[in-house]
Parts: C-alpha cells; structure tokens; sequence
C-alpha cells in the first residue's frame, strides 16, 4: 500500500506542469517549484528539531548562506575574482558544492559553540548566530546591502534552460528526491538511531560509549548544509537574494512548517511547506490581514491534529483502510 501510493504521488509530481498549463495556472509550478525548495530546508530542519530534539531559532542563517554563495559567486563572474583570488562561476555543479560547504563550516562553528549549552540558552545563541549574520549581509554593499543581490541569469546546469519553469521545476524536484533519499538512509541507519536515542535520554546514551557532543554536532552540520543546498536552489528559482533570506523570521517559518506538517515525520516537513506556502498564497490575494487568518488556521491544525498533517493524513489512511 505504502509502495503504491509513492508511486502515485511521483507520477503526480511528474505530470504537475502539464497539468497546471492545461488548467491555465501556470504560476503552481513556481509555487510547487518553491514548495520543493522548502521541503528541503524544512526536511534539514526537522532532522534535528524532530529526531534529535535540538531546536535551532537560526536555521535560516544557513539558507541564505547558500542563496548568497550562489549570487556572490554570480557577481564575481562577471566583476572579477573575489580578493583577487576566487574567481566567480554559474556553473550549478559547481556553486551547489559551494554552498554546502560554506553552510556545513558555518554549521560546525556555529554549533560547535551552541551545543555546549542546551534548553533556552540553545535556542538564544542559534538565533544570535543568525541575526550576526544577517546584519553581516545588510552591511555588505558590495552585494547590494539590505537591498539585496540580483542574479541576472540563473547557474548554468547540464544545458538546461532554468529560465523556464517546467525545467527549474524538475531541476529542483530532482534535487529533492536525492536529499531525501540520502535523508532516509541517515535517518534509518545506526547513525540516525543514536540521535534518536540522545533526543531520548542523552544520559542513557552517553553511558552506552556514545560522544553525544560529537553526534549532535555531526548531525548539526548535516542540517546546516541541508539548509544551504535549499537556499542555493532557492536563489536560482527567484534570481535574487537578500539578508531577509536568513533573518529570524525566515527561521520561524522553517519550524512552523515542521510543526504543522508533523514534528519527527519523515515526510512531516513536504506536507508542512505545501500547507504553509499555498495558503500563504492564497490568502494574501484574498486579504491584506492574511497573517491573521494563517494564524488562526494554523492553530486549529496544531491544537486539533495530532502529529501534524502527516498525522492527519496517516489517520485518515488507517481509517479508509478498516
């Protein structure tokens, strides 16, 4: 049952852009586009906030570095090496790598000092990392400041038109089915089974031989990096990037989207994002107090659904099944 309805829901994904040019909505490929993007960062997120227990309030910091590694990279394409030293490129299987390893050095710093603390302390100095860097950003004009940076032309990728929709749709769900089949393996494997067991009881764990230090910084830095492929393909799908890609707000969204779609689900996060960014959509074309109602929706999913959407959704499968 559980093979058939992935095969399902891919063919769907697979036929969604012919679908919506045929209904006359071509904009639910840049919103599905986008949805792909977030279930990434969200994914990346919900591996430490749902499985290892650690909640990060500065993953978006992580996000925009990614975006910003690809439009930096774009800006010295064309306007020389940076420092003299590092030339720019537009090359997606180039900037990709970049922007995992920028976001995974920025994750290991940022958590190799925050993991020593744990609780609120945790939470506070996740969110000072990410405020540090988004005002780094507003303060650096040479990448438009707190205008932000164009990116005139998305990367370059295996001759693909990215400019076009259809493409960066399936360049994009590509990608996404790669992490979370990479996702999958870490979470099913020893290794994801320890940070289960910290997120449990660490005491327990470290009693085992386990270093739950080294565990949760590991885990830390998958996350980070997770988080900054997104915002490297999240910079190709809008052709610009800005500092509001890693301010605390951004990360709010983030765990939001966990949390609705079901906090420690695998598949949690893709019905998160999908919830929040489509009615997102279309509430603010319906009322400029849409934050109001989005609040008030989310709360009743949160208070009446148990596990989020996905748990909704495995209730309702359970139920249709007796």
């Amino acid at each position: 049952m559980r093979a058939v309805i992935l095969i399902l829901a891919a063919a769907a994904l697979l036929a969604l852009p012919f679908a919506a040019q045929a209904a006359g909505q071509p904009a639910l490929i840049t919103l599905a586009t986008r949805i792909a993007v977030y279930a990434i960062a969200a994914a990346s997120l919900n591996f430490i906030l749902g499985y290892g227990g650690m909640v990060s309030f500065g993953h978006a910091a992580f996000f925009g570095l990614g975006a910003y590694t690809v439009g930096v990279m774009f800006h010295h394409a064309g306007a020389g090496p940076m420092f003299g030293l590092i030339p720019g490129t537009t090359h997606l299987l180039v900037t990709i790598p970049l922007a995992l390893a920028v976001s995974g050095l920025a994750a290991a710093a940022i958590g190799a000092l925050s993991l020593r603390t744990g609780g609120v302390q945790f939470i506070m100095i996740t969110l000072a990392f990410a405020q540090m860097l988004f005002f780094l950003f507003v303060s650096l004009t040479t990448y438009g400041g707190e205008d932000g940076l164009i990116i005139r032309r998305p990367n370059e990728f295996l001759g693909l038109n990215l400019r076009d929709r259809v493409t960066m749709y399936y360049v994009a769900l590509g990608f996404a089915a790669a992490f979370f089949l990479i996702l999958w393996r870490i979470v099913h494997s020893s290794f994801g089974a320890v940070i289960q067991g910290i997120r449990q009881n660490e005491r327990r764990m470290a009693a085992l031989g386990y270093a739950p230090y080294r565990y949760k910084l590991a885990a830390f830095v998958l996350s980070g990096m997770g988080c900054g492929l997104a915002g490297a393909l999240m910079a190709n799908v809008l052709r610009f990037t800005s500092p509001d890609l890693m301010h605390w707000t951004k990360s709010g969204e983030l765990i939001v989207m966990v949390i609705l779609g079901g906090l420690g689900s695998f598949f949690g996060p893709v019905f998160g994002a999908a919830a929040f960014l489509i009615l997102e959509t279309y509430l603010a074309g319906w009322s400029e107090h849409w934050p109001l109602a989005l609040g008030a929706i989310l709360l009743v999913i949160v208070l009446f659904t148990r596990g989020g959407v996905a748990g909704l959704i495995a209730r309702i499968g359970g139920a249709l099944q007796r």
